[in-house]
């Protein structure tokens, strides 16, 4: 399992986390007018259709194609609008779901026998130490049912990606686009169950431009192209060295909500920022630069 990423792979991570990272304004706009299981639901819906007329099925076992669906879109994405919709503001949201990433390095070592290496841990460190100082100023807004909620979203993912690297060789976009089909239908079920008749009345009425722009990129640019890409990299590269990437979402995520829905850029999140900034360039650098001071020496 290759541990050192080509620099295009590099930027091509990094142009995933950016989507990712806005998509947390989108959010927090789609659910001004859409419940949160309604509003996964119609997400995945999107996603999969028309696409899987076109795209074959993914070469793989179904149950880990369901576990995949389960995990990666309907609790991972029902948890975190949920937690948004109960208060946590959207930046912090894009930094507390990334505990995935350290979720994912400890399920690699338990389940797959991975071993991170030192400056890789050391990294993590650095960047927990950022998530840290976010979560020991985190205000009245941040509600604790929400922030569990979002935590509890962070497991999902992370148990999405080992799902992915169980598989091998399978297509990304197929297993996408298959793992949302799987995942829309009892999505609605459960939103109709939980949220119930008045919400779906109350939804189809406020349905406007602004909803289905926020469905629409919810389904095509962050799922479809993001996870698609992400599942690619998981497979060909080791965790430790993917997942410390999720640790970006929440640079961009709190840079666009102080931009776009005002929310405040404290002195604590820019470190938090740079922490997180310094983990990465840590698990992605200091190997290499460790071995090359070892030769100079």
């Amino acid at each position: 399992m290759k541990t050192t990423m080509t620099p295009a792979d590099i930027l091509t991570a990094l142009a995933v986390v950016t989507i990712w990272g806005v998509n947390f304004v989108v959010i927090k706009i789609g659910l001004q007018d859409l419940p949160p299981v309604l509003f996964t639901a119609l997400r995945l819906l999107f996603a999969a259709l028309p696409l899987v007329f076109f795209v074959k099925r993914p070469q793989a076992a179904w149950p880990l194609v369901l576990t995949y669906g389960i995990f990666q879109f309907a609790l991972q994405f029902t948890l975190l609008f949920s937690g948004i919709k109960l208060g946590l503001p959207a930046g912090l949201a894009s930094l507390v779901i990334q505990l995935q990433a350290f979720f994912t390095i400890a399920l690699a070592v338990l389940m797959l026998g991975e071993r991170p290496k030192a400056v890789q841990l050391v990294g993590a460190l650095v960047a927990l130490g950022g998530m840290g100082l976010v979560a020991a100023h985190l205000d009245s807004q941040a509600t604790l049912i929400g922030f569990v909620l979002v935590v509890l979203a962070g497991l999902c993912w992370a148990l999405a990606n080992i799902t992915t690297k169980k598989m091998g060789q399978v297509n990304a976009l197929s297993l996408v686009v298959w793992g949302s089909l799987l995942a829309a239908p009892p999505l609605l079920l459960a939103s109709w169950l939980m949220e119930g008749r008045a919400a779906w009345q109350l939804a189809a009425h406020n349905f406007g431009l602004k909803s289905l722009l926020t469905v629409l990129f919810q389904a095509y640019p962050n799922t479809i192209l993001g996870f698609g890409i992400w599942s690619m990299l998981m497979r060909r590269y080791a965790a430790a060295t993917i997942a410390p990437f999720s640790l970006l979402v929440p640079v961009a995520g709190m840079t666009s909500a102080a931009l776009i829905l005002g929310e405040q850029l404290q002195w604590w999140k820019v470190g938090a920022g740079l922490l997180v900034l310094g983990g990465l360039a840590l698990n992605q650098f200091g190997a290499r630069l460790w071995a090359r001071l070892a030769t100079a020496r």
